[in-house]
């Protein structure tokens, strides 16, 4: 994918809770409002268990419209410093506002910027890295520790857009770790995240359960995670565990079909199968029509997709992730589908009858 299809593309991605929003998800409220706080929960999780994370200044917006000594304190010692800023609403209706990547000073701009009222919002500054090594984005069930992990930065996890190499795709039974493809340095990186997920002292399970509505499997706490690392340090940057609880049944496969007859393979993102036409759907061409219960080909799903995607025998895609916003939204809609091809539009031909058997992560001729 060029860098400028890349720069289209990455304007129009939305949270995860705007993508189930879009799906008419029962629990989408509920979710944002956790979504909301996460940073509260992971500052529980830290003060109990030493997790380390992107801890935020907090300021009510009022003290950056009044400018209040304090905010003029932080803004004075931290202008130049890079940032990411989270406007989180007091009212449910109202919407989460966020940015990053620019000086406070700039962010001071961008804030003035928003048609909000300051009364309405409480205003998170987060340490945002020049640079980034590893980010992951994983779940912890009964199953295991299980995810994706990338040497680069932490969107191309979440949006499935990949700069150069895609992610490596894990799994930790509680016994042994598995990887694809294999990668040392990885699997020492994400021994160093398991470590501050095991809580042998039953007593701070206990609290956690009560204070978070934690859960624990094998003495690890549950729930559904993103880190990133820098030379800022490792940080865990989202602790949910409802989202978690979506994956009670979720197992990642850390080896790839090798079925000879196979079209194209790739890595499951919904388990199912489907036979259908292809029809190839290029970001550009999104106002063409599409054909109910057709094979949606893309390069990668964003929310613009989310019509085609309703409307979608299967779905595969050249990039993408087994955790990103598409494929979660994706399993909401039980649609089978297989992310990260490589090729599959280059592949796969418009009209095609094929078979996509997600399950397996593999496209078949018909």
């Amino acid at each position: 994918m060029s860098d400028n299809r890349l720069a289209e593309l990455l304007k129009t991605q939305k949270s995860l809770t705007e993508w189930l929003q879009d799906i008419g998800h029962q629990d989408t409220e509920a979710l944002r409002r956790e979504d909301n706080e996460k940073r509260e929960r992971l500052k529980v999780l830290n003060r109990t268990i030493n997790l380390p994370f992107d801890e935020p200044v907090q300021f009510e917006a009022t003290d950056i419209t009044n400018r209040t000594l304090k905010f003029k304190t932080y803004l004075k010692d931290h202008g130049q410093d890079l940032c990411a800023l989270r406007l989180i609403p007091k009212d449910k209706a109202l919407p989460k506002l966020r940015m990053r990547g620019k000086t406070v000073s700039e962010a001071v701009v961008w804030f003035h910027e928003q048609e909000i009222d300051s009364k309405d919002y409480r205003a998170d500054f987060m340490p945002h890295p020049p640079d980034y090594s590893w980010a992951t984005i994983f779940v912890v069930n009964r199953h295991g520790i299980q995810g994706e992990i990338i040497f680069g930065g932490h969107h191309q996890l979440t949006q499935g857009f990949h700069d150069s190499s895609p992610p490596l795709v894990f799994r930790y039974d509680f016994t042994d770790w598995h990887i694809l493809p294999d990668n040392k340095d990885a699997i020492r990186h994400l021994k160093i995240l398991a470590k501050h997920l095991k809580v042998a002292d039953k007593t701070i399970q206990k609290a956690l359960k009560e204070g978070l509505g934690a859960s624990f499997s094998h003495d690890y706490l549950e729930g559904y995670f993103e880190t990133t690392d820098s030379s800022l340090g490792t940080w865990f940057i989202d602790y949910s565990p409802s989202l978690g609880h979506l994956y009670n049944d979720f197992v990642v496969k850390t080896s790839i079909s090798t079925q000879s007859n196979a079209i194209v393979s790739g890595q499951t993102g919904c388990n199912g199968q489907a036979t259908g036409r292809v029809q190839i759907v290029d970001p550009t061409k999104l106002d063409e029509p599409f054909a109910e219960g057709s094979i949606l080909v893309c390069p990668v799903t964003t929310p613009l997709y989310v019509p085609l995607m309703q409307k979608a025998a299967a779905i595969v895609t050249d990039q993408g992730g087994i955790l990103s916003h598409a494929a979660i939204v994706a399993r909401e809609l039980k649609i089978p589908c297989i992310v990260a091809t490589g090729n599959a539009t280059k592949v796969l031909k418009n009209g095609q009858t094929v078979t996509v058997d997600a399950t397996n992560g593999i496209v078949l001729p018909v």
